[in-house]
This record gives structure tokens, sequence and C-alpha cells, in this order.
């Protein structure tokens, strides 16, 4: 009824309209719509609508804000463009600026190693070794700080890896030894041993033992490691002469013989054991041929009445010479 006595007519307020003003303020029926469209349009920004800023009893909607430009619609970008960005809605009077969220980072990803690296220290590429430069002639050569690769030569029993060993282990620059022998027995099942006779298998394995021992002689030597070398090589057999290790290792390999005595030899060989033991017609044989290494051109050092330390000295003055003359072979 209203105040005249004449019952009102129904009217059903349509969704979307809020009764402002006076019509709010007075009217009971006009609040609960209110309270109703308030409902209907926080149900409608639940499925992705804006809510409005909120409104100040007695006023309108905030400026600025348009419910049509909140709402969602086709979307229409390009065959190549994402969904443009909606911006967000102008603060309500009264209502602090709330500044945007930082972007996040963007991620860090780690840089490339480089080729031809072990973790992250880079190893050069080795080569063939060249020749170690001459010192100036008023200067001796200082054989135990000079990078070298040498090769120790002689028979059975000559000392070779002792005096090998023991020469790495003194010098004041970092210094490998590597043993042909050593190397020929990490072959175990099949292995060709010597003492079998020679024969196609054993050169065949020999072969590949020296190729190795070049190969890591030359690996040592690229990255400042000294190496020194020690075999049995024969003067009279091509295929385990020093030609092979010269192609392997490089031109500035220094070939040394040790070469005692046969009774010295004999004597040494009687206390190795395994099949590092030979027996003494074959040790007598290979010291004979040995002897032909005397007037080849390569040093030669006769240690029958010297020690390993003794051995080892006489070594580096040998090797001197050989820096300020290179022998010819």
């Amino acid at each position: 009824m209203g105040t005249s006595g004449r019952p009102r007519p129904f009217t059903k307020r349509r969704p979307g309209k809020v009764p402002f003003g006076r019509e709010r303020a007075s009217d009971p029926a006009a609040s609960a719509n209110c309270l109703y469209e308030t409902e209907w349009h926080r149900m409608q920004h639940a499925v992705g609508s804006p809510l409005p800023p909120p409104h100040q009893p007695g006023h309108g909607p905030a400026a600025g804000w348009s419910p049509a430009a909140h709402q969602p619609g086709p979307h229409q970008a390009g065959p190549h463009q994402g969904p443009a960005p909606v911006p967000p809605p102008p603060p309500a009077p009264g209502y602090p600026q709330v500044p945007p969220s930082p972007a996040p980072p963007a991620p860090q990803h780690a840089p490339a190693q480089p080729p031809d690296t072990t973790g992250h220290v880079p190893l050069p590429p080795g080569g063939p070794v060249a020749m170690p430069s001459a010192p100036p002639a008023t200067t001796a050569p200082d054989t135990t700080a000079t990078t070298l690769a040498v090769l120790l030569i002689g028979p059975a029993g000559a000392g070779k890896t002792s005096v090998a060993k023991y020469w790495a282990d003194h010098r004041r620059v970092p210094t490998a030894h590597i043993s042909l022998d050593d190397v020929r027995e990490w072959v175990r099942s099949g292995f060709a041993d010597p003492q079998s006779g020679w024969n196609d298998n054993s050169e065949a394995q020999y072969r590949l033992a020296r190729r190795t021992c070049g190969f890591a002689a030359r690996n040592f030597l690229a990255n400042g490691i000294s190496c020194i070398l020690d075999d049995a090589v024969f003067p009279d057999r091509p295929v385990v002469g020093l030609g092979g290790w010269k192609r392997h290792v490089g031109p500035g390999l220094l070939p040394v013989v040790l070469l005692p005595g046969l009774e010295v030899v004999l004597e040494r060989n009687a206390e190795r054991a395994g099949n590092r033991r030979l027996t003494d017609e074959e040790v007598a044989r290979i010291h004979g041929r040995m002897a032909g290494w005397y007037g080849s051109g390569l040093p030669i050092i006769d240690n029958s009445q010297l020690d390993v330390p003794q051995t080892a000295r006489v070594l580096d003055d040998v090797l001197a010479r050989s820096i300020a003359s290179p022998p010819n072979w």
C-alpha cells in the first residue's frame, strides 16, 4: 500500500538495476533488492568478471569504472598473439593504490661448457713431442726442472724400471713413469707371454702397448708433465725398434741405453719372480743383441758399479748433453 491508500503496482526489478538516492534509503524493498543484486553481481564476478570497487553510501559507482568494460568477451587475438592483458581497475576514492607485484626473475641457465674438457679443467690435446730448447752456451741445462720425454732402453735386469721410478720421484717438476711391460700386462685373458715365444700375437700386443704408451706420453707432455718410459728395444729389429717410439711420441724423445755387464744382468734377473724372470739363456741372448747399440750414436750408461741413485744422477748428466746436442737416431 502506498501513502495515498492506493495499492502500489507490482514491479519486478531487473537484475543489474541498483536503486540509488532516496529510494535506497527510504524503501525497505529497495534495500532488500539491493542486497539481492549485490549477491547476483558477486556470482557473476565469481565466474570471471572483476569485482567493482565498493560504493560509498549515497553515491553512485566509482568514477571510471564501467561494468561492460570488465565483462568477459570473445577473444579476437591474431594468429600469433596471446590474450591482451586486462588492466586493473582504478581504486575508489579514499582507497590506497596497491602497487603491482614485481615480475618473477628470469630463469638462470648454466653456461655451456667448452668442448674437450674434463670437469671444469680444459685439457689441451696431445701432439708430437718436440725437442726441448737448448739453453745458452754459457748455461748448463737444469734437467731436473725441464719438461722432458725420456726413453730408457736396456736388457732384462739392466735396472730400467728401478732407475726410471727413482728419477721420476726426485725431479722438481711433475714427472710420470710409464713401463711398457706394465702396459702390456693390462691384457689379462689372452695375454701373449713373451716367454712362450715371439709370434704374431705377441708382436701385435707389443705394438699396441707401445702405441698406448706413446699416446699417454703425448698427453702428459701436452699438460706440462714430463715422462720417462722404459722398454727393451732391440737395435736389430725394426718392428720393435726406435722408429715406432719416435712415431708415437715425437722427435723430442730422448733415448738413453742402460747396459751393464752380463754377470750383473744375470744376478738381477735371478731376483725376479713371475713372468718377468727369464732363463739364463734368454737373458744372455738379449744382452748380446743389445750390444748392437754401441756405435749407434745413442748415449750408453754402464751401471754395473752404480746403484740406483748414482745411475739417476748420471742420467741427468747424459740428458743435459743430449739437450745441448741432440743425438741422431
